[in-house]
């Protein structure tokens, strides 16, 4: 998929990916939020955003801007669904379509004030007596529980008004979804027992209603009555089918779920956050962590650096017990304003979402470790593509970007072992150069990085790539030489016929031939990874820099010529280009302004 920034390597990232239901986030520039989407497959669903053709022009708009994407693993689609649609709220990106607000989920409405009590689908606010069970992730789940509640316990679905004036039974009774109580075919006994069992399901209690049926079925079996017998088996089936259990929206408090996973020198932690009842999302960490540290070392250092600051919820559900966990409760307590306490050992639902935080942390964990051992196995790629005696542990990048010849900034990026090293990147505005000088504005760039690191101010790196050809790297050579610097391997890197990607050719000092890799060789990959980081930060500053030099007056850089002067000129000859315009007798005419200084002036506009 050409265009995608490199930085996101999507097969690295797929081969990480689950099978199982839940949602994906993709991510822009700056950790934008670009999409939110949920999965019954996450594999199957996100592999299908990366395939080579038969994708729409807004999926390819969105791909090509994915920097990075994070998973949250789900029980359900459906819980999926409901979580998509927090995130999306949260988020509000830019490629989704903007959901309503949460009054409007829907629940089943049970009445309780009947003797012949009615299930209907209700949306808005809760304020009918009665029973609401959901919400539901829309009214079509909605709709088809009640259908199939129908056909499991045929309790009525019709309007009151229509109930109270029937005289004989509907269609609902003739097709066996519904008993008839409306015309005394049923007994109220009866049918508060179907009542029971439609309130178990919707509960979780499925499994008393299962006992129930298989009861009535083995009652039917014994009295030979089949037909009987397979519709409660086909009951029984159904009853898996019907509805998602929702585990979270059950909770009524707030609370957090903290889940640590570490291994191999690493740790990710896993918070989901769940308030009134619903889960509101997750948030990953990676924090650095000393060799060997445990669960408990990992969480105990988390928790307070986390929470302090921070409104705390009144319980903590946690993976693993904290050090000092009696300590941490009483910190966040006294901070919190409320008593705050630290679960670990917990049991049935909160042990499932406790077990779903923790292998949400087992996944980002080994996508984490994936990728790095991806970049890794790049550099190593490198290393034999161009001949290098051992791993480059630092990778600097060089590019130029001017307008014209205007505004010239030159970059600096670096990549360490594990990828880019941000706070070490530099820019350099060029200046005393001809104007599109690329060669003379990459020696000036060289020349004022190397000469501070030749002072001790850095270290100096493995690797110097110079976006560019035998021009380029001939003015990086020149600049390293005069410095003295003849230990760092350089190669040019100039684009390919219509500077498609894959097209790149290799210049390296010593070699008579250009080096051209393979379009899908890992070395080719992070050369254009750090490539196009440098020129993405080469163009930045350049935008900045034409910004500001368009918006100052050439009257500003000419010695003498202060606030007040600049003012009697622009009012006393009617604008900037009438000073343009003036000669230096006209300009020496306006108060303040003598011959020697109107010289200037005229020549700054002038260039003479």
């Amino acid at each position: 998929m050409t265009g995608r920034p490199a930085s996101f390597d999507a097969k690295e990232f797929l081969k990480t990916l689950t099978s199982r239901p839940g949602i994906y986030r993709m991510l822009g520039r700056d950790r934008t939020v670009l999409y939110v989407g949920k999965a019954g497959n996450l594999k199957k669903r996100v592999s299908s955003y990366f395939r080579k053709s038969g994708l729409s022009a807004r999926i390819r708009a969105l791909v090509e801007q994915i920097e990075d994407m994070e998973i949250t693993v789900t029980h359900t689609e459906g819980e999926a669904l409901l979580l998509e649609s927090n995130l999306i709220k949260q988020y509000r990106p830019r490629y989704n379509v903007l959901l309503r607000d949460d009054k409007s989920y829907p629940y089943i409405y049970l009445s309780d004030d009947q003797d012949y009590p009615r299930l209907t689908l209700h949306r808005g606010a809760r304020r009918r007596k009665g029973r609401y069970f959901g919400p539901y992730p829309s009214a079509g789940a909605v709709r088809a529980s009640l259908h199939m509640l129908q056909k499991l316990f045929r309790v009525r679905q019709c309007e009151d008004s229509f109930f109270a004036n029937r005289s004989r039974p509907c269609l609902q009774y003739q097709i066996k979804r519904c008993t008839a109580p409306c015309v005394g075919l049923v007994s109220p006994e009866e049918y508060a027992e179907d009542v029971r069992r439609t309130v178990l399901f919707l509960e979780g209690k499925s499994s008393q209603v299962v006992d129930d049926l298989v009861e009535s079925m083995e009652e039917a079996s014994g009295r030979q009555d089949y037909e009987q017998a397979a519709a409660c088996r086909d009951q029984i089936a159904s009853l898996h089918r019907v509805l998602e259990k929702q585990y979270i929206s059950k909770e009524k408090g707030d609370l957090d779920i903290i889940a640590c996973v570490a291994r191999k020198g690493c740790a990710c932690v896993q918070v989901f956050f769940i308030r009134g009842g619903r889960n509101l999302g997750n948030a990953v960490f990676f924090p650095k962590v000393p060799l060997h540290s445990d669960h408990a070392t990992v969480l105990s250092a988390f928790i307070p650096q986390y929470y302090l600051g921070k409104d705390v919820p009144a319980e903590l559900l946690s993976s693993h017990a904290p050090e000092d966990s009696s300590l941490i409760e009483s910190v966040l307590s006294e901070h919190a304003g409320h008593k705050v306490v630290l679960r670990s050992n917990v049991r049935g639902d909160r042990a499932r979402w406790v077990k779903m935080a923790q292998e949400n942390a087992e996944l980002a964990l080994n996508a984490f470790l994936n990728t790095r051992q991806g970049y890794a196995g790049r550099l190593r790629e490198l290393m034999a593509a161009v001949g290098l005696d051992e791993l480059p542990e630092r990778i600097e990048c060089f590019d130029i970007s001017h307008t014209s010849g205007e505004s010239t900034v030159a970059s600096c990026v670096v990549f360490g072992m594990e990828g880019p090293l941000k706070s070490d990147y530099r820019r350099f505005n060029i200046r005393d150069i001809q104007p599109g000088d690329d060669y003379g504005a990459m020696e000036q760039a060289l020349t004022r990085r190397y000469t501070r690191l030749r002072k001790g101010e850095g270290k100096l790196p493995d690797l110097l790539l110079i976006d560019g050809g035998k021009g380029q790297v001939s003015a990086a050579r020149k600049a390293l030489e005069e410095l003295q610097i003849t230990d760092v391997r350089i190669i040019g890197v100039a684009k390919g016929p219509g500077r498609k990607p894959g097209l790149e050719t290799l210049h390296i000092p010593g070699r008579s031939n250009v080096l051209a890799l393979s379009a899908d060789s890992p070395a080719l990959h992070l050369i254009q990874q750090v490539r196009d980081e440098a020129h993405r930060f080469a163009i930045t500053g350049h935008r900045a820099r034409r910004a500001k030099s368009r918006n100052t007056s050439p009257l500003e850089q000419i010695p003498g010529v202060g606030p007040k002067r600049r003012q009697q000129l622009l009012q006393q000859l009617g604008g900037l280009r009438e000073v343009a315009r003036a000669g230096v007798e006209d300009l020496s005419m306006v108060k303040g302004i003598n011959r020697t200084l109107a010289q200037q002036i005229y020549e700054a506009f002038h260039g003479d």
